[in-house]
């Protein structure tokens, strides 16, 4: 541990509390999920919220992320100490939090085959689930731009990686690759233009040699597909324009809204 230089205050300015917000994202049923706590302790007790809390004073964020998710949904150790997480951004404003301040760092995941969290939650979390983004409101503290923030987020890694193909079966059709981006995304796609984009990507997806599935259509089976070798896409597939979310504010005043514990 260092020591302070000779002379210096630790005293000399007001003490402030940091903690940890996670909106954890998966596809379930056709739907964007978000992982949620429900608060069993003031403020905002019974509130639905995103799982977070404080960092202590001897651990990363990182690490204080990954402590409160498993504490408060449940979740296995093991998955979440191997869960991929993309720092958001920092939420600064000075008044969020009627206890002190508190500066919140938030973290975003988009994954595949998460399980179900424990129901009844731990810390200050009485219960955890899995809801659709579309239904998570109300949040408590501001988590609802915090989740905002993080489907933007998300929505702009699809347009740059191959992470789309993870939450598709082994072998997929075009048809179940596009419903992916169309659920993240929350816009329909124009079919031909979609196929003809992905098909153009080097390394994107690759051609099950004849296998074909049965769609539910009076076409003919659709060719299946298995993911590429690529992890990025050039070009990029761009969303529609009007899928593009209109900004609320200034982009300053926006990244630093957001939660507190």
């Amino acid at each position: 541990m260092s020591r302070a230089p000779r002379g210096y205050d630790p005293y000399a300015f007001e003490p402030f509390a940091v903690t940890v917000d996670l909106a954890v994202l998966t596809v379930r049923a056709g739907a964007l999920h978000v992982l949620l706590i429900r608060r069993g302790q003031d403020p905002y007790v019974g509130a639905w919220a995103l799982p977070g809390g404080f960092v202590l004073p001897r651990e990363s964020a990182e690490t204080a992320a990954r402590r409160e998710l498993a504490e408060e949904t449940g979740l296995p150790a093991e998955l979440v100490d191997a869960l991929h997480l993309e720092q958001l951004r920092t939420y600064s404003e000075p008044d969020r939090d009627p206890r002190m301040r508190v500066v919140s760092v938030a973290f975003t995941a988009l994954v595949p085959d998460m399980p179900e969290p424990a129901r009844d939650g731990g810390g200050d979390a009485d219960r955890a689930r899995w809801v659709p983004v579309g239904e998570a409101a109300p949040l408590a503290f501001d988590h609802a731009v915090i989740l905002a923030d993080a489907r933007e987020r998300v929505g702009a890694k699809l347009e740059y990686s191959c992470l789309a193909t993870a939450f598709c079966p082994a072998e997929f059709t075009l048809g179940e690759l596009r419903a992916v981006y169309e659920t993240v995304w929350d816009t329909a796609l124009d079919r031909p233009n979609f196929r003809r984009k992905v098909l153009a990507t080097p390394g994107f997806v690759e051609a099950v040699p004849g296998a074909a599935r049965l769609t539910g259509g009076r076409g003919k089976p659709a060719a299946l597909y298995r993911a590429g070798p690529a992890g990025a896409l050039h070009p990029p597939l761009l969303r529609p324009t009007e899928a593009r979310p209109t900004e609320v504010g200034p982009t300053e005043a926006r990244s630093t809204e957001g939660s507190t514990r």
